[in-house]
């Protein structure tokens, strides 16, 4: 049976090619792309959170709530960047 941690790391390789793909798109407002890259620190942040929860408090990082939101703050701005970034092109794309 393929562990949960061997899961997550292989799920990364679409989105990279996601990534990839976008950022190659002369449409993609540029906004947004940075939001979806911003998703990567999210990632990169929780990882490291998640074993000093394990380590230091011995509970996952969805029980430890001082670290978890924290954590999940990086996705609420990566959210926020890819929702501000599609407005502006379509407001752009309105007054053209």
């Amino acid at each position: 049976m393929i562990s949960k941690e061997t899961l997550f790391i292989l799920s990364l390789f679409p989105y990279l090619g996601f990534l990839w793909f976008i950022s190659r798109v002369k449409q993609m407002p540029r906004l947004a792309l940075y939001g979806f890259y911003c998703t990567l620190v999210f990632v990169a942040v929780t990882i490291p959170a998640g074993i000093y929860a394990q380590l230091h408090y011995g509970k996952s990082l969805a029980n430890v709530d001082w670290l978890h939101g924290s954590a999940e703050s990086f996705l609420v701005l990566s959210n926020i960047l890819v929702v501000l970034g599609f407005r502006q092109a379509v407001m752009k794309e309105a007054k053209d």
